[in-house]
């Protein structure tokens, strides 16, 4: 018989006691309490909402291990500790990125298919042609499978600079697939864009700025290609969230209506106004709620349908990105939600421009979408270990006795006397004391073991506050931060600034979890510092059901060896404990989810600390192989960006030891061993390994 039986099996034996005694009421209370403290995997999945931002992707099993289901609904999964552990053992650090190959193929499938039904459900006579935006995430191996696996649907890319104009011209080989070629474009831009039609490439120029006009107009006429041309519209629309302040009249991109105008009466002046193809729009990224997205493509519908008929050649309506991910699982409007599925979304976009075209007599376009975000957010995980913790002190206070400080008399009354019913009160004299402490310490009247004494007091007496409000319905105002107060910081092996820059910059929410222990019930309530020397370095927000909550709840960290060898680490050279001390601590795993878009382009090199170890993954019928390993920036690699040459370091370093041998400051070992670490250093991984 389990636990949970035996529990069950016991209780009832006691409740059918008609003639309770006190002690069988005191055991009914126990198992009660024993009941409570089994901890399941489905609390962790309610806990980390797993199920609201992770279906149909990731899961957790009877082991309390992450799952990942790269093909979603259709089967299979890989079990992500141990898929860590085994990288690990092919001499792969973290931290790393892990990109799943089948979860991109998938989100295109999803995508298509979704456009697919909500044409044939409302018949509408024209298709749809999906692009991905490249600004999402570059990197060469994740275009490239973006071109592989869109390539059934004619899937596109669009590109927002000149870079990535080259990378779509290059890479995208996909018949009839669309290259949307947007932000700001001087004549070489336009020109290589129409010269690559004689590639059988389809570029649409997109219109940003009313003097692109005559730059279009002067290279078709010195190339004698005739261009197919979009204008970006300014709605007057407003978007919702972070971004909402990117859109309406003084938005950064796009043409207002009398610009639109001069747009169409040069292009006909020039006789190509029947180049004019496209009409763009794009209301901002992350969409949380579908009324407003109902309401830009009513807007925009209208606005197609009249170029239809000023006489511009109208076939294409691209809706822009904005399509958005649900970051914390609670299909809201919340900033990092949304309030509808990506069937809503396309069934909403294509019944709405059936609408407006059929009112006109107007042959419906070609739908298109830039969606990154949610095409590549969710092939993505970041994987990486904690190195320690801190901890507000959590020993018992020791007595203090009559003859020592009259301040720590005080406190250490305060600390005893705590209960339910005076707690508020002692916790505000806590402070008090703490506050007094410090003036008598300033000013010579405390010493510092005295000090050392009162916080130890202090820290004991929010611990007890802390105990009784566990559980509580109701805190006072001035006791919520205590939670926060008494929070541990666990510190990663990761850089923010590099892998989850928009968690600094804009506060983006994202999932964050342990992989593995799941099983067990989190005790600790921490924050997240990384490794950089920057007070911003860290995560402090975290994705809630009812809003954002400032402390992730993690397993206390193991020790791999007993307390008994704490002496003989003390006894051993720095040398050998600090390799020693270094594995007491088991590897604790955290991962952060869906951050497959922007997160990888937009890291920066803040102290020094590089891209991450790059792993494609697919999945077989056997389990899994590893497609590609882009190895993480080594330090000389990082140190080139910012112009040292690393066997220039070298020589230097070799100078000056050679000069300390010479005033006899350094033995021939050290200088050795000097060098030696240096070398090695250039080679290895910017983390810590």
């Amino acid at each position: 018989m389990d636990l949970q039986s035996t529990i069950n099996q016991n209780t009832s034996d006691i409740s059918n006691n008609t003639s309770l005694t006190n002690t069988s009421k005191t055991e009914i209370e126990r198992i009660n309490s024993q009941q409570k403290k089994v901890w399941t995997i489905e609390d962790s999945e309610k806990l980390y909402r797993i199920q609201g931002w992770g279906n149909p992707y990731f899961s957790i099993n009877s082991a309390g291990h992450i799952t990942v289901s790269p093909k979603g609904d259709l089967g299979g999964s890989i079990d992500l500790f141990e898929l860590i552990e085994s990288i690990k053992q092919r001499n792969i650090g973290l931290p790393l990125i892990i990109r799943f190959s089948d979860i991109l193929e998938d989100r295109i499938e999803r995508l298509n298919a979704c456009f697919s039904k909500a044409i044939a459900r409302y018949k509408y006579k024209n298709i749809y042609r999906g692009v991905f935006p490249v600004k999402c995430n570059q990197n060469r191996q994740l275009v490239e499978e973006i071109v592989k696996f869109g390539k059934p649907h004619k899937f596109g890319l669009e590109a927002g600079s000149k870079p990535e104009l080259l990378i779509a011209i290059a890479t995208l080989n996909t018949p009839d697939s669309l290259i949307i070629c947007n932000g700001y474009k001087d004549r070489e831009y336009i020109e290589t864009a129409m010269l690559a039609q004689r590639l059988g490439k389809t570029p649409i120029i997109v219109i940003e700025q009313v003097e692109e006009v005559q730059l279009v107009i002067e290279a078709s006429r010195k190339l004698n290609i005739k261009p197919v041309v979009g204008v970006r519209v300014k709605l007057s629309t407003k978007g919702i969230g972070r971004w909402a302040g990117t859109t309406g009249d003084r938005a950064k991109f796009g043409l207002g209506i009398p610009e639109i105008i001069q747009v169409v009466n040069q292009l006909k002046n020039a006789d190509i106004l029947d180049s004019l193809q496209l009409l763009h729009f794009h209301i901002g990224s992350q969409i949380s709620s579908i009324s407003v997205i109902k309401d830009a493509i009513r807007e925009a519908s209208q606005i197609y349908v009249e170029l239809a008929q000023l006489g511009a050649n109208m076939k294409y309506l691209d809706v822009g990105g904005g399509l958005a991910v649900d970051y914390d699982g609670s299909k809201s409007k919340f900033y990092a939600s949304k309030n509808y599925d990506m069937q809503n979304y396309a069934n909403d976009i294509v019944a709405e421009v059936k609408e407006a075209c059929e009112e006109k007599n107007i042959l419906p376009p070609i739908l298109v979408s830039e969606s990154g975000r949610a095409v590549a957010s969710h092939q993505s995980v970041l994987i990486f270990d904690v190195l320690g913790v801190s901890q507000v002190p959590k020993e018992e206070p020791k007595i203090v006795g009559k003859e020592e400080h009259l301040i720590l008399q005080n406190l250490y009354e305060t600390y005893q006397s705590i209960n339910k019913n005076n707690y508020q009160e002692a916790y505000h004299d806590a402070i008090q004391f703490k506050e007094e402490s410090i003036s008598l310490f300033n000013f010579g009247y405390l010493s510092i073991s005295d000090r050392a004494k009162v916080e130890q007091l202090y820290w004991g007496c929010f611990q007890k506050i802390q105990e009784i409000l566990k559980g509580s319905e109701y805190i006072p105002d001035d006791l919520e931060e205590l939670e926060k107060i008494m929070a541990s910081i666990y510190y990663i092996n990761l850089s923010v600034f590099q892998s989850a820059p928009d968690s600094w910059a804009i506060n983006q929410l994202f999932p964050i979890m342990p992989i593995h222990r799941l099983d067990e019930e989190p005790t600790e309530r921490a924050i997240l510092a990384d490794l950089t020397c920057d007070s911003d370095g860290k995560i402090e927000k975290f994705i809630d059901l009812r809003d954002v909550k400032s402390l992730l709840e993690l397993h206390p960290l193991q020790t791999q060896v007993s307390e008994k060898y704490s002496e003989h680490f003390a006894s051993q050279t720095l040398e050998n404990s600090s390799k020693e001390i270094a594995s007491i601590f088991k590897p604790y795993y955290l991962a952060m989810f869906l951050g497959g878009a922007y997160q990888e382009i937009m890291g920066n090199l803040h102290n020094l600390f590089g891209d991450v170890n790059v792993l494609h993954i697919k999945l077989t019928p056997s389990g899994y192989k590893i497609e590609h390993v882009v190895k993480g920036d080594t330090m000389t690699e990082v140190l080139n960006y910012v112009q040292y040459n690393s066997d220039g370091l070298v020589e230097s370093i070799r100078r000056q030891t050679e000069q300390a041998l010479q005033e006899e400051k350094i033995t021939i070992k050290e200088s050795r061993m000097l060098l030696q670490n240096y070398e090695n250093s250039l080679s290895s991984y910017t983390y810590l390994i």
